[in-house]
């Protein structure tokens, strides 16, 4: 059975879309910890991040280093955090997440509440700085 993430990379499940390619997806975290919180997924459906072969896994970084440039831009930080946990969802994936201190990347703080309006002004935002 698909994971909630290749639902969503294959549009079976809306998101706040940042960019994709053929191998990678990036949208905003509907439960972010700071505004312009993304997600980097590869659409290969793999739980463990080091389970992807050594090309595969370079181009995932390639390809967060080009959002985590769009969301420094756009967002006002010190920084765009890279964090990867992996539990939650059993398919990699990559948090992107501007913050001004290491209490900002803290996953028990709560989550950020936007309107939809809000979140698709979030993205536009992050995708005109690609």
């Amino acid at each position: 059975m698909a994971t909630i993430f290749s639902k969503i990379a294959n549009g079976e499940i809306p998101s706040y879309k940042i960019a994709e390619d053929e191998n990678y997806y990036a949208f905003l975290d509907i439960n972010p910890l700071k505004k312009g919180h993304t997600l980097v997924i590869p659409k290969k459906e793999v739980d463990y991040i080091f389970d992807l072969d050594e090309s595969y896994l370079g181009g995932l970084h390639i390809f967060s280093q080009k959002i985590a440039k769009a969301i420094d831009k756009t967002m006002d930080c010190k920084r765009v955090a890279v964090v990867v946990l992996g539990l939650e969802v059993p398919h990699a994936h990559i948090h992107l997440i501007p913050m001004d201190s290491e209490s900002d990347i803290r996953f028990s703080n709560a989550k950020l509440k936007f309107s939809n309006e809000e979140f698709l002004q979030i993205a536009e935002d992050i995708k005109k700085a690609l």
